[in-house]
């Protein structure tokens, strides 16, 4: 466990021997699957070991698990500024875009607006809905997300009163820019559009207020920011609109009341529950959120992340030869960029080589992506700048050979 009145170094320390994960390399692909703490893994494999020595079907072990269950559901709400009967517990980003979205009576020539830069876990949904109803969809184009006045006249001209729902992300996954998501919201509200936000690329990593919001649909993973395992998540609904939204599926966790004459689904969040949940997973899920909220303090988390952020896309966009695709003016804690003369492959596989760097690359984009967490360094940015450097002032062809590294240990600073 962390501290969070440790000084600053002892604790960045501390939470570095926490993360294994991080002598591993420089962890930069949290947008993708973030490093899982020590403490999130003993919980699981404990749980593992227990089901393997004793069984699963005992129903003290279900009662166990609903208890689990209310666990992550609190954390989540916790983590978001929710209350607990506000949050459903899915497996995906993408399970719960679909239940929010699926939730909505959709009819011939509705319309769907969503963005020009939707991960497919948005994307996707929009989609199947607008084929199954016969809808129809509309593109705002945001292009970087820098721009709020470019954003909010998209959305002007892509709402009208025929669009049922806006689905669209909190943090470009792309550019990593902000979206303002209160205006859009209001906007859409004013005609009479359910507004369903895609929050994978924002919470954990920067202050998330649902309510402030003003959303009606708020959906996320537990396996980014939140530092969690892989097949959990969490769909987050206001109360206002709970009660007009059909549940997406029906499973053993939709309903207060089922019996073959009659179907009463939860007056809460819960009519959006999944079943089949992995009881390891929504342990892991629980203490993940749980370490990171009481444990280091989620005011210290985002303000240290948004801060090193900056600092890593101030330093890249100083190299001659980079292109940074991040909007500084209003970026969360991704770094997208692009290196003059090289494929986003072949710079990722040379700071992979050269400094053990774990990013990703953007496709759609032409760049790579760089996630920079409230446990990165500033000594870790510096050393993925010094190979950008190099990789600028060369071709693929001119580069000097790979030397020999060493890797970073876990509690480096």
């Amino acid at each position: 466990m962390v501290a969070p009145f440790l000084p600053d170094d002892e604790k960045l320390a501390a939470i570095r021997d926490a993360l294994p994960a991080l002598g591993a390399g420089i962890y930069l692909n949290t947008g993708s699957v973030g490093p899982m703490p020590a403490e999130t893994a003993a919980a699981m494999a404990e749980l593992v070991d227990y089901e393997l020595r004793v069984g699963r079907g005992h129903p003290a072990d279900w009662d166990a698990f609903l208890e689990r269950m209310a666990e992550a559901r609190a954390a989540v709400a916790a983590v978001i500024g929710a209350d607990v009967p506000e949050i459903g517990l899915v497996h995906s980003t993408s399970q719960a875009m679909n239940a929010a979205i699926w939730s909505v009576t959709l009819g011939r020539g509705d319309r769907i607006v969503t963005t020009q830069a939707e991960h497919p876990a948005a994307l996707g949904p929009v989609h199947l809905a607008v084929r199954r109803f016969g809808a129809e969809i509309a593109i705002a184009d945001v292009g970087d997300g820098g721009d709020d006045e470019r954003t909010l006249a998209a959305f002007d001209a892509a709402i009208t009163e025929r669009t049922r729902i806006v689905a669209l992300s909190h943090v470009l996954w792309t550019s990593g820019g902000v979206l303002p998501i209160r205006a859009i919201a209001e906007l859409a509200h004013r005609r009479g559009a359910v507004v369903v936000v895609d929050g994978a690329q924002a919470v954990g990593a920067m202050p998330v207020s649902v309510r402030d919001l003003g959303v009606d649909f708020y959906a996320l993973p537990g396996q980014k920011w939140l530092l969690g395992p892989e097949g959990t998540g969490a769909l987050w609904a206001d109360r206002a609109i709970v009660e007009a939204s059909q549940p997406w599926n029906g499973s053993s966790f939709t309903f207060a009341r089922l019996s073959p004459l009659e179907a009463v689904v939860h007056p809460d969040a819960r009519r959006f529950d999944d079943s089949g949940h992995y009881r390891p997973g929504i342990t892991g899920f629980a203490r993940s959120c749980g370490w990171l909220s009481m444990y280091i303090g989620l005011p210290w988390i985002h303000e240290r992340g948004l801060r090193l952020a900056r600092v890593a896309a101030d330093r890249l966009a100083a190299i001659e030869g980079v292109e940074l695709v991040t909007p500084r003016r209003q970026m969360a804690t991704l770094v997208t960029f692009r290196v003059a003369g090289w494929t986003p492959d072949e710079a990722l596989a040379e700071l992979g080589s050269r400094a053990f760097v774990i990013a990703r690359t953007i496709p759609d984009l032409a760049a790579l992506r760089l996630s920079i967490g409230f446990f990165t360094t500033n000594e870790e940015i510096e050393r993925v700048a010094a190979v950008v450097e190099l990789l600028a002032a060369h071709t693929p062809a001119s580069l000097p050979p790979r030397p020999h590294l060493t890797v970073i240990g876990a509690g480096s600073r």
